[in-house]
């Protein structure tokens, strides 16, 4: 994934408020919901996701700022603590090189002084990991033998879907530490910090079964819906008149916008259930959760000015009498 900073358009010393609003500024501008014609908007409200779940959180910033962790959010290699002499190394399955120090003691590995490589053997592997042979050119050959060692072969990632994806099941794609990637069917109902595991598509060793992929996923910010639980929760913006006279509004849900029955005199804060709007929970389905807020128009209108005052004087009312 691309730099986070990079992502959001913002400079590494921008404020909280300016990341925070140049994330919902791309979040609207990339959702799959106003990109239909656009394959590759989900993935780009994803990245936008991604981005934002490191920089808008401080801890994280500040761990990926340090270079603990990657783009991705995932530690970074930070060296084994303590020794020197000779290096050794190999290849990371990020790409990266990571770094072995080794003690030779002077003499030689084993020698007195200083960890010998048997010792390093015996502290990565557990003490199971048996050494065979002998010396080949002056120099040592070594054979290993597993001997009931069981290595950790399982792979973790996180994934992003908006709600959409969750409702209605979809097929993603997500990038392995390795840099592998692969097509993941989501399963429709799919919860946030649900996992789901991929046999086999971990990693591997000689003489080891390849490890699982576990997939953790979470739900990106929706900029409509709120979720509770498999409810979720929208407020939708009226006029003056339509709370006054009644109205049909138009109200978005996942599986598309329905005309929803404003009745005469609607106060501001009024629920509205939509049975089976929500997201899917165990073969059944949430309900969507419907708050009104009256929106005055914009600037002073110098009518309704004068419509309330004529209105307020003739038809006075008093709807905090029970505050005291």
């Amino acid at each position: 994934m691309r730099d986070p900073y990079e992502v959001l358009g913002v400079q590494r010393d921008a404020s909280a408020a300016a990341i925070k609003s140049a994330y919902r500024k791309l979040a609207k501008k990339h959702h799959p919901d106003a990109n239909k014609n656009d394959p590759k908007a989900a993935a780009r409200f994803a990245e936008v996701n991604s981005a934002n779940e490191i920089l808008g959180d401080e801890a994280k910033r500040k761990q990926f700022d340090r270079g603990e962790i990657d783009a991705e959010g995932k530690p970074r290699f930070q060296g084994f603590p303590g020794g020197g002499g000779a290096r050794g190394g190999r290849a990371g399955a990020g790409g990266g090189f990571e770094q072995y120090n080794f003690r030779s003691g002077g003499a030689g590995f084993g020698a007195g002084g200083g960890a010998g490589f048997e010792d390093i053997l015996n502290s990565m592997f557990g003490g199971a990991a048996g050494m065979r042979g002998g010396a080949r050119g002056g120099g040592a050959g070594f054979d290993f033998d597993s001997g009931g060692f069981a290595p950790d072969l399982d792979q973790s990632v996180t994934m992003t879907v908006t709600l959409e994806e969750a409702a209605k099941g979809s097929e993603k794609r997500v990038r392995l530490p390795s840099g592998k990637e692969l097509n993941v069917k989501i399963p429709a109902g799919v919860g946030p910090g649900q996992q789901i595991r991929l046999k086999g598509q971990g990693e591997s060793a000689p003489g080891h079964r390849p490890g699982d992929l576990l997939i953790t996923v979470n739900y990106a910010p929706h900029p409509h819906f709120k979720v509770d639980g498999s409810d979720l929760r929208l407020e939708l913006p009226i006029t003056l008149y339509e709370a006054v006279l009644g109205a049909k509004v138009r109200v978005p849900t996942l599986t598309g916008a329905i005309e929803l029955s404003i009745p005469k005199n609607t106060s501001s804060g009024r629920i509205f259930r939509l049975k089976g709007k929500g997201l899917p929970k165990n073969g059944a389905a949430g309900d969507l959760f419907v708050t009104t807020r009256i929106v005055l128009p914009d600037g002073h209108d110098a009518d309704l000015e004068a419509l309330m005052t004529k209105w307020r004087d003739s038809h006075p009312y008093h709807p905090r009498s029970d505050l005291g």
